[in-house]
């Protein structure tokens, strides 16, 4: 037999028995019976069977698929296709951009007396763009808004709708500088508009695109007083005119910007915003003295009216410093209303005139005599009823015999003749004494700016001494054929007072900047025109046209006090026709004369009533003036006896 075993072979065992079988066999004592059947068995139950899903999964995949189809259409079309005008139109229902004016500085007196200050108000705007029926859902949305606007504007509800339609811009102006109750009003009535559009979708909210731009108005506390000094501000908030438009760029300051989120014409204050603050401008002091302008303003005022003349001018400066101390003009104006102004007031006229000042001049001529040695103010001069000189027969102001005056009494009795022999002296020659008292008249600032540097300031009219006419050799010197303004006739004489030194006149003490840093205006040029000598010597004659029975300005007289003085009557100019016609008068002087502190030039143009001689109505000007401005600045008489110099001799 092979290694390999032969299969087994399955013998078959003993059969398996029935269940029932074996439940015999299992039935013992006590088991329980086996149950059979009563009856047929029930029948099996239904299976139902469920279908395929995927049909139904194709269906919800193919509606999610045209939604979100639809969605991507819709995005790129806002992100790509209309992108930018999406863009546009959120921004403007977004953002919005407004400028923060700046405060414009204050203009005060020397000693701080408000003269021009600004408070808040309001500039009134509009974006047209939120205007238009896309935005509103309304065809007359600026209708609706012009007729509530209207009546709180107070202007006429057409030209509010051409605004509020204007095409291709976001801004218009709708009102300037409206006080802040007026923007109140119109911002109440724009936040209940938009309550109501909240809650009631047929109501539009017509005012959303109305919004103010915060500013400033110009308020002069003192009405028309310094009017000619301080100017005004125009409607696009710069300086008019005066110091307002000289220290425009001092006084404006900086403007500021502001951006933030707004929506249906309301601030969103989540968004945030963007701010560059503004710089306020810088204050200006002046040199004025509040008081003394109003005393000097008053007096001219009167004197114009009671004279019927054309305009009149007043003009206060401190000797020693040059400073304006008041600078009036009549008639005046208010900058508050300048509606009212007559438009030929409006401006300094005792700056912008140019005029001939007659024998107020006659100062500088015997100046020149004096400083040159051709003469002494006691030397004497024989002044006949007529002198004929070049193509002309001159006169003085009164026919008279012969006169046998010193040269002080020539100044005091104010000869025309007396003035053309003295200044004669000057040269060997008549062309040679003409470049001679050229150069003084030069030296005292006539045919100059001032230096004040005042818009449409005159620097007068002074030809070249070769130039002069025939007729000017002679006239010149006693004020006829030149002409200058009214700060330089006075400065002239404050150069006497100040010991023969010119001081440059100034308006503008100091400037005080954002931060209330202080800066002292510069120091003015001075200029040596005559020796302290020759000053101190026509101190001496110019008292004796105030003091001497004889003299001209007996009118200007102010008890306790020694007065220096000069009286003028001038041919004029009309500036209308260019022709001579009416006069000029005037009268200037400096007090105390031994100790001089105050000048005070006082001229009227073209009196019509009662005298026009400068002695009779600028006289009494020039002592009320001074009158107060001594008391003012408490400057007390020296007690020192004047000099009494003699005006005329015996031949």
């Amino acid at each position: 037999m092979s290694d390999r075993q032969a299969p087994r072979r399955r013998v078959p065992g003993p059969a398996k028995p029935s269940r029932a079988a074996q439940a015999r066999r299992q039935a013992g004592p006590g088991a329980r019976p086996v149950r059979r059947p009563g009856g047929p068995r029930p029948p099996a139950p239904k299976i139902i069977r469920l279908g395929s899903p995927r049909p139904r999964l194709r269906m919800v995949g193919l509606a999610l698929t045209l939604v979100l189809s639809v969605f991507v259409v819709r995005l790129l079309q806002v992100q790509a296709v209309d992108a930018s005008a999406y863009a546009a139109r959120a921004d403007q229902n977004r953002y919005v951009v407004h400028t923060l004016a700046a405060e414009r500085g204050g203009i005060t007196d020397r000693n701080g007396v408000a003269l021009a200050i600004s408070v808040d108000a309001d500039d009134i705007t509009a974006d047209p763009t939120m205007f238009t029926r896309k935005q509103l859902g309304v065809d007359d949305g600026p209708e609706q808004a012009a007729a509530l606007l209207a009546p709180i504007l107070g202007q006429e509800q057409s030209a509010l709708v051409k605004k509020l339609r204007t095409k291709n811009t976001r801004y218009v102006l709708l009102a300037r500088r409206q006080t802040p109750q007026t923007w109140k009003q119109i911002k109440d009535l724009k936040s209940a508009l938009a309550d109501k559009a909240a809650t009631d979708k047929g109501t539009a909210n017509v005012l959303a695109g109305v919004f103010s731009d915060p500013s400033s108005k110009r308020v002069y506390p003192n009405g028309d007083l310094a009017a000619g000094i301080l100017g005004w501000v125009n409607a696009e908030g710069k300086g008019g005119g005066g110091i307002e438009q000289q220290l425009n760029s001092e006084l404006s300051g900086k403007d500021g910007k502001i951006r933030y989120a707004q929506s249906g014409g309301r601030e969103v204050p989540t968004a945030g915003s963007t701010e560059t603050p503004a710089v306020a401008g810088s204050d200006i002091e002046l040199t004025i003295d509040r008081d003394i302008q109003w005393a000097a303003q008053n007096a001219i005022s009167e004197q114009v009216k009671k004279s019927g003349a054309d305009r009149g001018y007043v003009v206060v400066q401190d000797t020693q410093t040059g400073q304006i101390l008041a600078m009036a003009n009549s008639p005046g104006f208010d900058p508050n209303d300048l509606s009212q102004a007559d438009a030929t007031a409006m401006g300094n006229a005792a700056l912008q005139d140019a005029y001939e000042p007659g024998s107020t001049a006659k100062v500088m001529s015997m100046a020149a005599v004096l400083e040159e040695n051709a003469a002494t103010p006691l030397t004497h001069v024989v002044v006949p009823n007529r002198l004929h000189r070049g193509d002309r027969l001159f006169q003085d102001d009164v026919d008279h015999g012969t006169w046998y005056l010193t040269l002080n009494g020539v100044l005091a009795k104010s000869s025309n003749i007396g003035t053309i022999l003295a200044t004669g002296q000057l040269g060997k020659t008549q062309a040679q004494a003409d470049k001679v008292l050229y150069s003084y008249l030069r030296k005292f600032g006539i045919g100059s700016y001032t230096g004040l540097g005042f818009p449409g300031e005159t620097k007068g009219i002074l030809a070249p001494a070769d130039k002069w006419s025939t007729s000017q050799q002679y006239t010149i010197p006693f004020g006829q054929g030149m002409s200058l303004n009214a700060v330089q006739a006075a400065s002239v004489y404050s150069t006497i007072a100040n010991g023969g030194v010119r001081v440059e006149p100034t308006l503008v003490r100091g400037t005080k900047d954002a931060d209330g840093r202080y800066t002292e205006a510069a120091t003015p040029k001075k200029t040596r025109v005559v020796s302290t000598k020759t000053a101190k010597e026509l101190a001496q004659m110019l008292e004796s046209v105030v003091d001497d029975e004889q003299g001209t300005g007996i009118k200007a007289r102010i008890p306790g006090y020694r007065v220096a003085g000069k009286t003028g009557t001038a041919n004029r100019v009309d500036p209308a026709t260019g022709k001579y016609h009416g006069y000029t008068s005037s009268f200037a002087g400096f007090a105390p004369a031994d100790k001089p502190r105050i000048t005070v030039y006082c001229a009227i143009q073209n009196a019509t009533k009662g005298s026009y001689f400068g002695g009779q109505i600028c006289g009494p000007v020039y002592k009320q003036v001074m009158e107060f401005a001594l008391k003012t600045l408490q400057i007390a008489p020296t007690g020192a006896k004047a000099a009494n110099l003699p005006v005329s001799y015996k031949p």
